[in-house]
């Protein structure tokens, strides 16, 4: 049964993670697997607060960052979604991998 290689990548400089997911998209497109995305979700703009000690009250001002995300699925090609997964990525992205094993129509579960 096939599976699906669901990546997910996080990063808060979007010119790097444009190009680690673009890089990834075209080695895995030169191995012959099938890979739909990038997707891409709407940027989440966040707003953390820093306090100068442990007890509430005294602030530094808010760190206040944008965090962009897309997404990539690979289709079939266990063993180039593994080769994929396995490659170093920079510290200032984040992956999260999710396998999905695809069941065709009509078949019995247990």
């Amino acid at each position: 049964m096939p599976f699906v290689t669901k990546l997910t990548f996080q990063s808060g400089d979007k010119a790097v993670l444009d190009r680690i997911v673009g890089d990834l998209k075209q080695q895995v497109e030169k191995k012959g697997a099938d890979c739909r995305g990038p997707h891409a979700d709407q940027p989440k703009r966040l707003n953390i607060p820093q306090y100068r000690t442990l007890a509430p009250g005294d602030e530094f001002s808010a760190w206040d960052y944008t965090v962009y995300t897309r997404r990539l699925e690979i289709h079939g090609a266990d063993e180039v979604a593994r080769t994929v997964t396995q490659r170093p990525f920079p510290d200032s992205v984040h992956v999260e991998v999710e396998v999905e094993q695809k069941k065709p129509l009509g078949h019995r579960r247990n």
